[in-house]
């Protein structure tokens, strides 16, 4: 059985998202600054891929897809099982300091190279992108679950996830800028400098003992989480096209830098948290989730049949609300489902379910892509959220 110190909350919550604001936002602030970090890349590198090394939508789509593949065979796991057994803040500053380390592979992508092997070495830095980020958000979730208990576990997910996309909101246009300016090299030094304020904050903050008891292995964990993470696996499919292709879209249709859609995201999902944020510990993850898949299906489909960016900016707004909420939602209904000594594991395991997605859809998206138009693979999108929809049904009948 876990301890006591290790089970009980160190600060109390209400049933309000705002109750939970201010003992989560050191926290949310080291997430910010490491998110921050990993989105200036987003808009810049599948243009500098493109444009600048000569690579294909297919290429494209490994390299962006890579650091998911990386989550997925390495990175939750670890993080997970490190999380269990030492505690959050370790596991924080590794990966704070992984991030700072892809802007050093970037930089080296910039030495004098054939545009293969300058591809190959982006592709090693996302895979260490995968990895340190999952050791920054399993961290930063299993800090925030000990801080506030497991019946606050969607508050966690709500302001955790606000900060996330809020780094990746702000990061993409200041990259974008940044480019302008200065070039790749500008995004690899910043990417090099900025985690290093969440490795300083994650120093001063009071961690948690790490729980006792038997801890159950991973894989039988992940069979614990499997239907919230199949939904997850289908609803990721809409923000994955979004982070992986917008931008060679809006060069397509003679749109311009695709950065405003980043942001148009990341408004929508902050938006979604702050006003429904509180629901899926008050009335069911399940529940939550079900409309909000809806309205990330058509986002979907506006960017899929957009005449103007107008049209596709509402659509990234409607899908970062949509999946806001369903990340969340099928979040808490993973928590509920694990045991006490493994929460760590269970939801490093329940976002293996995202990495799924995202890395499979980077290399399918790009063939997609390059068979059926650029377009087809919001299409794709909209129609994994309307699965995601059938799951978030059966989970509320269960």
């Amino acid at each position: 059985m876990p301890s006591p110190a290790a089970t009980a909350p160190s600060h109390a919550a209400g049933d309000t998202l705002w109750s939970a604001f201010r003992p989560l936002l050191p926290l949310m602030a080291a997430v910010y600054a490491s998110f921050f970090a990993a989105g200036m890349a987003l808009p810049v590198l599948p243009r500098h891929l493109h444009d600048t090394l000569g690579q294909g939508p297919l290429w494209v789509g490994i390299v962006m897809g890579a650091q998911y593949l990386a989550s997925i065979a390495l990175g939750r796991r670890w993080a997970g099982q490190r999380l269990d057994a030492l505690g959050p803040r370790p596991v924080m500053v590794a990966g704070a300091l992984g991030i700072a380390a892809v802007g050093v592979v970037y930089g080296l992508a910039l030495l004098p190279a054939a545009p293969r092997a300058a591809t190959l070495v982006l592709v090693a830095a996302r895979l260490l992108t995968g990895v340190a980020e999952a050791f920054v958000m399993t961290a930063a979730l299993g800090w925030g679950v000990a801080r506030l208990g497991p019946a606050h576990a969607g508050k966690v997910f709500g302001w955790i996830g606000v900060a996330l996309f809020g780094g990746f909101g702000s990061g993409a246009p200041a990259g974008s800028w940044l480019h302008a300016q200065v070039g790749f090299a500008g995004i690899a030094l910043a990417t090099a400098g900025a985690p290093l304020l969440t490795a300083a904050l994650a120093a001063r903050l009071a961690t948690p003992p790490p729980a006792g008891g038997i801890r159950p292995g991973f894989l039988r964990v992940l069979r614990s989480v499997r239907l919230p993470g199949l939904a997850l696996t289908l609803s990721s499919l809409g923000y994955a096209a979004l982070n992986a292709f917008i931008a060679l879209l809006f060069d397509l249709r003679g749109w311009g830098s695709a950065a405003f859609a980043f942001t148009c995201f990341g408004i929508g999902f902050i938006a979604a948290r702050l006003w429904l944020g509180h629901l899926p510990d008050r009335i069911g993850g399940a529940r939550v989730a079900m409309p909000c898949v809806a309205a990330e299906a058509i986002g979907q489909l506006l960017i899929w049949a957009a005449p103007t960016p107008l049209l596709a900016w509402l659509g990234a707004g409607l899908t970062g609300a949509g999946y806001a909420l369903a990340f969340q939602g099928f979040g808490v209904e993973a928590v509920r489902r694990a045991p006490p000594q493994a929460r760590g594991a269970a939801m490093a395991g329940y976002v293996v379910f995202q990495d799924l997605s995202m890395g499979l859809a980077g290399p399918l998206g790009g063939w997609l892509a390059g068979t059926a138009g650029l377009p087809a693979v919001y299409l794709a999108g909209a129609l994994g959220a309307a699965g995601a929809v059938l799951l978030a049904a059966w989970l509320q009948r269960r």
